[in-house]
């Protein structure tokens, strides 16, 4: 039995407190929206609706005022610096007893899209920073969260976590060697982790001692930590249902217990071992071992993509080709490599042609702060209290992959594990950082991928060209230097992009100076298209670029890139399209 064990170099940081936050109390109505019949005066002049305003604060011991015609054609009224003796909906019932008044609004207050209400979520750069995380925000936006699929983490087991059991469904512990499983037998059906601490020389001459990892419960609460619970941190796919099962254990794990492991989760049939209720749609493997790729794994992990199932697997922490490691070096799998957060590939981070992509794993040699932050245990042996910790490695990476994985399975059911792979590398960016040895396509993409799934993006031929568009609405974070994408997937056309490719925007937003508009083409290259400018205090963006686009392949996929570079108004991309 070759041993196995959470890929090694996997390394915690010191525990991260995140800053609590609470949601900003509802503001108070200061202007009211005020429609009148077309037969109106008031429709017509602002000097009647000015009047009317007036006499409607009288009625009501107010004093309003006419602010201005919107292009609606609705007046906006001012309620003053407060209300004096009255109330607001004093005011309303004086405006709706009136026929001329069609319909009466308050002017309420919106805000840019926050990320979730967990407490540390700030600290998690990994879902949302510009420069090198996944850009997996964004896919939320676009309604993606993993519901109704099943995510199987391959690992140490599960402890016990208040911000991951919600979305823990049944599993098994495959451990055969009672001394590792540490549970009094062999397999079960409680997948809890015991601990996998070790004493020197206990798992060969001159092992190290170390203390209990709770990897597996770090490895699951990355793929999907209960969110938006006003506590801890969130998961990639945090509506997705994670499946512990348990292969790691003292001393590791062994190549046997893995490859049941991997046909169980998937739906296949191991013998002595009831079935699996959940059948995984992806499988996390955040583990590995030195040494070929051995025939027993590999028919295990064909037997799981034969049966639909995505398998993400670490490329493994040693800096060096991952040629040599098992599974990552295994055939259809995703195989995943680490970057820090400045773009680079990890110093601890495997490489090579076999890497299929890059995720976010952290490097906490400098600060803690750079790691990957999830769930955890305290106890440095047998379970103990619940706790968050960062830490760094390609296991860490992987389930970001799974994750994604999971948000594309939830769009797309019947999508197969092929395509997933696909989809996942040829909408990867650049990394932002240096890679020597090979990170595979590049740093992944989350919302760049699902927008390629379509769902809104359409190929529309017309007498004058072919042209697609994306109709997705996509929400601008409010100045704070993060950005936008909505992705069109072009195809069916060969050769290069026109040298008037025609980009037709439309950008709805309170003050379109504080937008800077770019388009990055398949090959990377990126034309700006407006730039900001605090002077342009008009509303929208509604109008077509002309772009010479010839130096780039026109089938692939095209992005449009929105900045709110100033703080203070919001807005989204409606729709935008590209005429070749």
């Amino acid at each position: 039995m070759t041993p196995v064990v959470a890929a090694p170099g996997d390394r915690p940081a010191p525990a991260a407190d995140g800053a609590g936050s609470k949601a900003a109390a509802e503001a108070p109505v200061e202007r009211l929206i005020v429609g009148y019949e077309k037969k109106a005066a008031e429709a017509k002049s602002d000097a009647e609706a000015k009047e009317d305003a007036r006499a409607k604060g009288r009625k009501a011991g107010e004093t309003l005022s006419f602010e201005r015609r919107l292009g609606t054609g609705a007046a906006l009224v001012d309620l003053g610096d407060e209300l004096k003796g009255g109330s607001l909906q004093d005011v309303i019932d004086a405006f709706e007893a009136d026929p001329d008044v069609a319909y009466v609004d308050r002017d309420t207050r919106m805000y840019a899209m926050a990320g979730p209400n967990d407490t540390s979520y700030s600290s998690q750069w990994d879902l949302f920073e510009a420069t090198a995380g996944m850009n997996v925000e964004n896919a939320w936006t676009g309604g993606a969260t993993g519901r109704g699929v099943n995510v199987a983490v391959i690992d140490t087991g599960y402890v016990y976590h208040s911000d991951l059991d919600a979305n823990v469904v049944a599993g098994y512990d495959f451990i055969s060697d009672a001394w590792a499983a540490r549970d009094g037998g062999g397999r079960d059906s409680n997948p809890r982790d015991e601990g996998d601490w070790t004493l020197e020389n206990e798992c060969y001459s001159g092992s190290r001692a170390s203390n209990s990892s709770w990897h597996g419960t770090h490895v699951a609460g990355t793929v999907s930590a209960v969110t938006n619970n006003g506590k801890g941190v969130a998961g990639v796919a945090y509506n997705a249902k994670v499946q512990p099962v348990r292969v790691l254990g003292r001393c590791g794990g062994s190549t046997a217990d893995i490859a049941d492991a991997i046909v169980w989760a998937s739906g296949g049939s191991v013998p002595g071992v009831p079935a699996n209720p959940t059948p995984a749609d992806v499988i996390n493997l955040s583990l590995g071992g030195s040494g070929t790729c051995q025939t027993v794994t590999q028919n295990a992990i064909n037997g799981a993509v034969g049966r639909g199932t995505t398998v993400v697997v670490a490329a493994g922490n040693s800096n060096t080709n991952t040629s040599g490691f098992t599974p990552a070096n295994c055939g259809n799998v995703v195989t995943v490599a680490a970057s820090d957060r400045e773009g680079n590939r990890a110093s601890y981070s495997n490489y090579g042609s076999i890497v299929d992509i890059t995720a976010p794993g952290g490097e906490t040699a400098v600060s803690a702060a750079n790691g990957i932050l999830s769930t955890l245990n305290s106890s440095t042996t047998t379970p103990g209290s619940e706790t968050y910790r960062a830490y760094q490695g390609t296991s860490m990476a992987t389930p970001h992959i799974a994750g994604l994985a999971a948000l594309m399975y939830e769009k797309n059911a019947a999508v197969t594990p092929a395509q997933v792979e696909s989809l996942i590398k040829n909408n990867a960016r650049t990394l932002p950082g240096t890679c020597s040895g090979g990170c595979g396509y590049g740093l992944a993409d989350a919302a760049r991928t699902l927008s390629a799934m379509g769902g809104g993006t359409t190929p529309d031929p017309d007498p004058t060209g072919q042209v697609f568009t994306n109709s997705d609405n996509w929400s601008i974070p409010d100045g704070d230097g993060r950005y936008v994408y909505s992705n069109i997937n072009v195809t069916g056309i060969s050769g290069y992009a026109p040298s008037d490719l025609k980009v037709s925007v439309d950008i709805k937003h309170t003050y379109r100076g504080d937008l800077k508009i770019e388009l990055v083409a398949p090959n990377g290259t990126v034309r700006l298209l407006k730039s900001a400018s605090a002077s342009d205090s008009a509303d929208n963006v509604l109008t077509t670029y002309t772009v010479n686009a010839s130096s780039s392949q026109a089938s692939g996929t095209w992005q449009l890139r929105v900045t709110d570079v100033y703080s203070g108004d919001t807005g989204y991309i409606d729709s935008w399209s590209l005429t070749f």
